[in-house]
């Protein structure tokens, strides 16, 4: 398999990403029998119908793969970051790794797209293997039926922003992650769960923020794809304005699902008569018409609480903005998972004190940007917390959405959120070293 290399040179994309990761990014037309790329060693023999990788495999156009960049973690000093792109058009595809080493123990984490959760911690002792399969999105801003998608500039770039541009991407992430094949093919059949959302849904970019959506993936079986189209900052309606509803359903195929969660920005909105049982309540049965209009499937989720000491703060838990999405789903039939109820039982069950380390609260100096100012943020998730309120959307799918949890991947256990995971439990690595502390647009 292929080690850790220095930094790669000639680069067509320098990528300066960090946090002991393979970023893999995959834009040219892919064949129909898609990719095949042989990550051995140059001693061990090479495996037929795979392409050799080697770290002098730097990244070439005309090629359409190879390795971008590789840059060591500023926070944690040796482990270094290695890039490689394999360039597809937009659509589903199907991905098979195989992990393992002849010599070694191996342990790896796997991330694709904007540091999408897809594989979590697969182990295996010297000369096993063991392989995990994945169904993944890849999106352009264009839209198939005209214009294209408002970007932020965060998402604009630059590199290592890997995601609405030319590439599928992937991350291995691990004390000693072993990489010894990987596939890619096309899914045309697959079906698609897009996210509509705001910052706490969104892949976020920068440590130590995390949101839910970019968690999610990991509990799915192959076939399942998931299509994060959440941006930091938007309500309803801006999301709307910026033509992300209009690139959803572009992509949406009869049978597709579109997960909605919005209300922390909407709560700011002062437009007239604007509210929750108002023009929230009537944007929200917009989506779910349009979604309907399309064939899709609409499921509407409840905005998370915000942590407060008081539960007698409503605005601080949504609760309003919860209610009227419940209202919203009875009226129009469609499912509900009740995120805002499981957050508050989830909080709790951490207590005052403790539910911080579901959020972005770190003392000044951990981070490079935050040398001297500390990190409180009441709205915002770290990697924990994320990944415990995924787990409760999971729950809900169960409960709520039965057709789609028949795709749920077989370890994807059962999760009271009165009773989380301890904080230490929850092993995955946060994402590079880009911009962290950087806070997320909104609120």
């Amino acid at each position: 398999m292929i080690r850790f290399p220095l930094l790669f040179q000639s680069l067509r994309r320098p990528v300066l990403i960090a946090g002991g990761v393979l970023l893999l990014c995959a834009a040219v037309p892919v064949k129909a029998s898609g990719f095949k790329f042989d990550f051995n060693s140059p001693e061990a023999p090479p495996v037929p119908g795979f392409t050799r990788v080697t770290p002098q495999t730097a990244y070439d156009a005309r090629q359409g793969y190879g390795f971008l960049a590789n840059l060591a973690d500023t926070t944690k000093g040796p482990p270094t970051v290695r890039v490689f792109a394999v360039d597809v058009p937009e659509g589903n595809y199907d991905v098979t790794v195989r992990f393992g080493d002849p010599a070694k123990a191996t342990s790896t984490t796997l991330k694709a797209e904007s540091y999408r959760l897809m594989v979590e911690k697969v182990e295996t002792a010297p000369g096993n293997y063991e392989t995990r399969a994945f169904t993944v999105n890849v999106r352009r801003p264009a839209i198939g039926t005209g214009g294209e998608v408002l970007l932020d500039r965060t998402e604009k770039g630059p590199p290592p922003v890997p995601d609405w541009d030319d590439h599928l991407t992937f991350e291995i992430h691990g004390e000693n992650p072993g990489l010894a094949s990987l596939e890619i093919r096309p899914a045309p059949d697959a079906i698609t769960v897009f996210l509509a959302g705001d910052s706490t849904v969104t892949d976020q970019i920068h440590a130590p923020y995390a949101a839910w959506g970019q968690m999610l993936p990991r509990f799915f079986q192959s076939g399942i794809a998931l299509s994060n189209q959440a941006e930091s900052g938007l309500t309803l309606s801006t999301f709307k304005n910026q033509k992300r509803l209009d690139k959803v359903l572009s992509m949406m195929r009869r049978g597709d699902y579109l997960f909605i969660q919005f209300g922390h920005n909407d709560q700011r909105d002062k437009a007239p008569n604007a509210g929750p049982f108002t023009t929230y309540k009537a944007n929200l049965k917009d989506y779910v018409e349009a979604a309907k209009a399309k064939g899709g499937l609409p499921v509407l989720v409840t905005p998370m609480a915000r942590r407060t000491r008081d539960a007698r703060k409503q605005g601080q838990r949504l609760e309003d903005y919860a209610e009227a999405m419940r209202q919203v789903g009875k009226e129009e039939a469609v499912p509900v998972i009740d995120l805002n109820a499981m957050s508050t039982k989830f909080y709790a069950a951490l207590g005052p004190q403790h539910s911080t380390e579901a959020f972005v609260y770190y003392p000044a100096g951990i981070y490079p940007e935050q040398k001297k100012k500390a990190l409180h943020d009441d709205t915002h998730h770290n990697v924990y917390g994320a990944y415990e309120l995924a787990r409760c959307v999971v729950e809900g799918i169960k409960a709520s959405v039965p057709e789609l949890a028949k795709y749920l991947a077989k370890d994807a256990g059962t999760f009271d959120p009165s009773h989380p995971d301890p904080v230490q439990s929850v092993d995955v690595p946060q994402n590079p070293v880009i911009k962290h502390g950087k806070k997320p647009a909104g609120s």
